[in-house]
């Protein structure tokens, strides 16, 4: 992927990781557009030189009107990264935890397949572009305190191969941004082993560079989680990973 000279949205790109990658896009060289809730944030990157727009993925009607806002702006708009997600805490034993799975679904699943939908015809229309789907270790090694973080993000890359398989022959193609911890939004605080942000998007850039580009953006922190079935550390480092849900309210003690 030739990072210096593209036309890159992404959604979701107003804090964390999503940002870091917006800045780093237009330090090589590309036009960068973030789409997101926060009007803080949102002016914050337009003060930075970004395009900014501001939706709400887990809203058709305003994924909607995002696209054709950013489509008249940017009407050679080749890339579109899909960072959108939450990630909340769930105690299974508690029937209230569903509205926070269901909050998560639409955010992390449904978000980014109504925000694949809005693009995609654009984007077969020029013959030539990529999607930036972004899952997590999560994925394929779960972190039982967050199920329906893992399940979301497990039907992402799921998501993601099929879209590509569908793509293929359009010029379009599907690369899965797999992270693993990264130290923002707070993972800093409760796992001492999340990567810096920046040696993180270091990582990451340098990946999306090589040619061909990966279908899937592996940095070495995420290597265990990805490839534990297959190493068979899968069951021990999931029963490791179980003893975080003491942590949970109501299990103290």
């Amino acid at each position: 992927m030739d990072l210096s000279n593209r036309t890159v949205l992404v959604v979701g790109g107003t804090s964390g990781i999503g940002r870091e990658l917006a800045r780093r896009f237009a330090a090589a060289g590309s036009t960068v557009a973030v789409g997101g809730r926060s009007p803080e944030a949102l002016a914050e990157l337009a003060r930075e030189g970004f395009g900014t727009f501001r939706t709400d993925v887990t809203d058709t009607a305003s994924v909607a009107s995002f696209r054709e806002a950013v489509l008249a702006r940017y009407p050679g708009l080749d890339t579109v990264v899909t960072m959108s997600g939450v990630m909340l805490l769930e105690d299974l034993r508690d029937p209230a935890h569903f509205e926070a799975a269901e909050t998560t679904i639409d955010t992390n699943l449904l978000g980014t397949i109504r925000v694949i939908d809005a693009f995609t015809p654009h984007l077969i229309r020029r013959g030539t572009g990529t999607f930036v789907t972004v899952t997590s270790g999560i994925a394929f090694l779960p972190f039982p305190p967050m199920p329906s973080y893992a399940a979301s993000k497990a039907a992402v890359h799921a998501y993601s191969e099929a879209l590509r398989a569908q793509l293929d022959g359009t010029g379009v193609g599907v690369v899965e941004l797999v992270p693993p911890a990264v130290a923002t939004a707070g993972q800093e605080k409760v796992n001492p082993h999340a990567l810096p942000l920046d040696d993180f998007a270091t990582e990451v850039m340098h990946l999306l560079a090589q040619d061909p580009t990966p279908h899937e953006i592996l940095v070495k922190g995420v290597l265990m989680h990805r490839w534990a079935e297959r190493d068979g550390t899968y069951d021990d480092l999931v029963a490791r990973r179980s003893q975080a849900l003491a942590t949970l309210p109501g299990r103290a003690g």
